[in-house]
């Protein structure tokens, strides 16, 4: 696996930190939860006892997020239990947390303390606004900055309220700007044999996205609005409804729009004029109206084989199950089985990183809380059975 030789110590909890640890994860890296006694991640709670969302005992969050990862219950607010985390650091290449701004310093494991015991150290902290600027103490939820990047107001409906993003983008972006982050460290190291510290703002990551729309705003100082499924370039190019579904087509160019109007055999849409994209932008609500009019008459099935056949891009509007049972989802591997200590399995989605000279990705069970402590403490640091019992009875490990 490309991350086989890097050890992670993962400080993480509830979403954003732990997608990006699953990621590095999933990629090979040896990647330890670090882990309160007793109660461990918070996410091991979540949904536990759900009858639809659990499985022995364990909720979906924590199912998915923890897979490939091995767990360590350690108290880091005691000197034993410190001392036995800076000994890990010391095996380690990356510590990654999504603390508050402030906590590992008060815990004394922030950077500059983990890098005077392993220079080679790289540290991530991903956080709602970062760890420079004025408002960097703000507490911040995926919705917050859903909300505070820009993002929601252009999403929904022209005359709708603001609606954020159907999945939690505000995490997850922090996580895989994390993850990208750390591999840049990474990749660093090798040059200057030095660690350094990932300062990942889930705001930031937001404001990234977006990308051209942003400097659009700022070339013109116009400020854009939510227009539903449709584009502000391209026509048509929105989801239309069949008579069992919605399909999306996305006629960019006069070339696609074109061959659209033959293969749908609009006459309506045939005027000469409508072949140049700024006449027929300005004339959208009728083209769109006139395509949605002939689409209601078809089923989804009909006008995606009709419409692929001529090779216009399209797709269709699908639900979670149509989406996870797609051919080429799963001829991908996007849809894996993950066994676990009961000899049961669960399904969740898989690697999109597809390395080729990587051996095929292989997906181990998330670990129940402090399962290989002793295992760690023995095999990577070196301590003896006595010495581990010691610490146990002392309660610095769980």
């Amino acid at each position: 696996m490309a991350l086989e030789h890097i050890t992670v110590l993962d400080l993480t909890h509830m979403l954003s930190g732990p997608y990006g640890t699953m990621l590095l994860a999933d990629l090979g890296a040896r990647t330890i939860k670090v882990e309160p006694p007793v109660t461990g991640e918070g996410t091991r709670r979540l949904l536990e006892h759900d009858p639809d969302y659990s499985i022995d005992g364990m909720g979906a969050y924590y199912l998915t997020l923890n897979r490939n990862k091995e767990s360590v219950c350690v108290d880091l607010k005691s000197d034993a239990g410190k001392a036995v985390f800076f000994d890990l650091v010391r095996k380690a290449d990356v510590v990654y947390d999504n603390f508050s701004v402030g906590v590992t310093e008060r815990l004394g494991i922030d950077h500059a303390t983990l890098v005077a015991i392993n220079p080679r150290i790289i540290t991530c902290s991903v956080t709602g606004f970062g760890q420079t600027g004025p408002e960097i103490n703000r507490p911040a939820f995926d919705q917050v900055v859903q909300a505070m990047g820009g993002g929601m107001s252009i999403t929904g409906a022209t005359d709708g309220e603001p609606t954020r993003s159907g999945i939690p983008i505000g995490d997850l972006c922090g996580g895989i700007f994390g993850s990208m982050g750390v591999l840049a460290a990474i990749a660093q190291r090798e040059h200057t044999g030095c660690g350094q510290h990932v300062d990942v703002s889930m705001l930031d990551a937001q404001i990234s996205m977006l990308n051209y729309m942003a400097t659009m705003h700022l070339m013109s100082g116009i400020l854009p609005g939510p227009i539903g499924n449709a584009h502000f370039v391209h026509v048509p190019y929105n989801s239309f409804a069949t008579s069992d579904g919605h399909v999306i087509v996305a006629c960019i160019g006069d070339a696609f729009f074109t061959r659209f109007v033959e293969t749908m055999n609009l006459p309506a849409l045939q005027k000469p004029e409508y072949a140049q994209q700024p006449v027929r932008y300005a004339a959208r609500a009728e083209v769109e109206a006139i395509v949605n009019q002939e689409m209601k008459g078809q089923t989804t099935a009909y006008w995606l084989e009709k419409l692929r056949a001529a090779r216009i891009p399209c797709g269709p509007v699908n639900n979670f199950a149509q989406a996870l049972s797609d051919t080429q989802v799963n001829a991908r591997e996007m849809v894996v089985n993950v066994a676990l200590a009961s000899g049961k399995t669960v399904r969740m989605p898989g690697n999109p990183m597809k390395l080729s000279a990587s051996a095929p990705q292989q997906y181990s069970r998330p670990p129940a809380l402090g399962e290989h402590t002793g295992g760690v403490l023995e095999g990577l640091l070196g301590y003896s059975g006595d010495t581990i019992a010691q610490l146990r009875r002392d309660g610095a490990i769980g």
